[in-house]
């Protein structure tokens, strides 16, 4: 007998949990829900957390689906497309059952996924989970497991950067960035490839150099001024991008990645409180990834104590900023204090701000890559009048347990946003916190 080509995809809780329409990405192919996936979708029913929201849509989804045959072979997905069935519990097969413990969800899955391959000899049954450990117990039994890819970055090593440097740049052409209005044509420069709109170049001849940025509505490189904000100057190249796209009026969203000890931020909260009059409010938030999969509830104390360590690092940043204006002089210290207990500054975990309508605000999001590629569109669409949006992390230091530096939000945006005239991102590489850290950084 011939074998299939449609495939069998057998669906693990995360899958959904990560992105709840994921079952109209599977095209012609048939799939497969364990009923253990439902149980614990159950679970997630009820919060306002991106997760609690996944659980709720599939759910739905899945009843406007159902029909008499949803437990037996399966109802279509739609024109064109598979089907969908939802299998229940077995007895444990035989080449599981010695080797794995029973009472363990994933395992369930597991060995619902085994059944269904040894029920379907000539279709090819593939696990699909975003769980490493799931995935390779599962190839240790002979059964093919694979990532969720929808929303995966195919290559990180080619992921947009913001900036590009152009070597051998005539020293006239340099000079002249110095001189006037400070711009240049851009296709003057032979240029191999086209520049994205609020992309940085810079221009460099020997020990020569002048810093710019691509104007897309002007069609012209613009020179770049070295500027401060709140006290805080930048030290390299890529600092002085970085503030200058935080205080472009007309960018309203940035992104700024790079290892820790980069500045990315400390010169954002600089930036906003630098344009504080600007803005209603700024407002810093980050995503908790709870310690050991677990929520912060198994924490001890009360909830501040819970989301202390959480935002400690944003506090810390915030401490580098007064410490530029001690109380005799201009006060600025003390209007910090002041933000903050006026409600004007606001530092909290991302969870207590989602479903907010965020107008004239400037939003930091930090540790950015531990979101996943919804709750990125999620935040953005929260976007209203007058907001400026700016997401900060290191695409290769995720704690999220099922993210990784092609899968997560920050490398997703970066990625889908380039070339967007109210967008821009800066790569920062080199690390300014101190000497020693970045010793540690390049070489531990």
């Amino acid at each position: 007998m011939a074998a299939d080509s449609k495939k069998l995809f057998v669906l693990d809780t995360n899958v959904i949990l990560h992105d709840s329409s994921c079952i109209n990405d599977f095209h012609e192919h048939d799939i497969v829900i364990p009923i253990t996936v439902i149980e614990e979708l159950d679970k997630f029913k009820k919060g306002n957390d991106s997760l609690n929201y996944h659980a709720r849509e599939f759910l739905r989804s899945l009843d406007g689906l159902s029909g008499d045959k949803l437990f037996a072979e399966g109802v279509q997905r739609g024109e064109g497309k598979g089907k969908i069935c939802v299998k229940l519990e077995s007895e444990f097969n035989e080449d599981l059952k010695n080797n794995f413990i029973q009472d363990i969800p994933d395992h369930h899955i597991l060995n619902i996924a085994y059944i269904t391959m040894k029920e379907n000899p000539d279709r090819e049954v593939i696990l699909v989970s975003k769980d490493v450990n799931l995935r390779m117990k599962a190839k240790a039994v002979g059964l093919t497991s694979q990532d969720y890819r929808k929303d995966k970055i195919k290559n990180i090593s080619t992921l947009y950067k913001g900036k590009v440097t152009l070597d051998n740049v005539d020293l006239d052409v340099i000079g002249k960035m110095y001189k006037g209005n400070g711009e240049i044509d851009p296709a003057k420069l032979k240029l191999e490839q086209e520049l994205h709109p609020n992309e940085f170049v810079i221009l460099r001849n020997g020990k020569k150099s002048a810093l710019t940025v691509h104007d897309a509505g002007m069609r012209v490189l613009r020179r770049i001024e070295k500027k401060s904000a709140y006290g805080i100057s930048p030290r390299n190249a890529e600092q002085i991008f970085a503030l200058h796209a935080l205080l472009d009026p007309k960018v309203n969203l940035v992104s700024l990645s790079g290892k820790a000890g980069t500045g990315k931020t400390l010169l954002t909260l600089a930036a906003a409180l630098e344009q504080k009059k600007n803005f209603q409010q700024i407002l810093m938030a980050r995503p908790i990834v709870a310690l050991s999969n677990k929520d912060i509830g198994f924490l001890p104390g009360d909830v501040n104590s819970k989301l202390d360590p959480y935002m400690q690092p944003l506090y810390d940043n915030l401490g580098v900023i007064q410490t530029q204006y001690p109380e005799r002089h201009d006060g600025k210290s003390s209007k910090v204090k002041e933000m903050l207990e006026d409600g004007k500054l606001v530092i909290s975990p991302l969870s207590y701000i989602r479903g907010r309508s965020l107008v004239n605000v400037f939003f930091i999001i930090d540790e950015a890559q531990n979101l996943t590629p919804h709750e990125i569109k999620t935040i953005i669409t929260r976007a209203g009048e007058g907001t400026k949006i700016v997401f900060t992390g290191d695409i290769f230091q995720i704690d999220h347990p099922y993210l990784d530096s092609h899968s997560n939000g920050l490398s997703y945006l970066i990625e889908k946003l380039q070339g967007q005239k109210l967008y821009s991102h800066v790569f920062l590489e080199k690390g300014e916190r101190s000497e020693l850290a970045e010793l540690a950084s390049n070489l531990l």
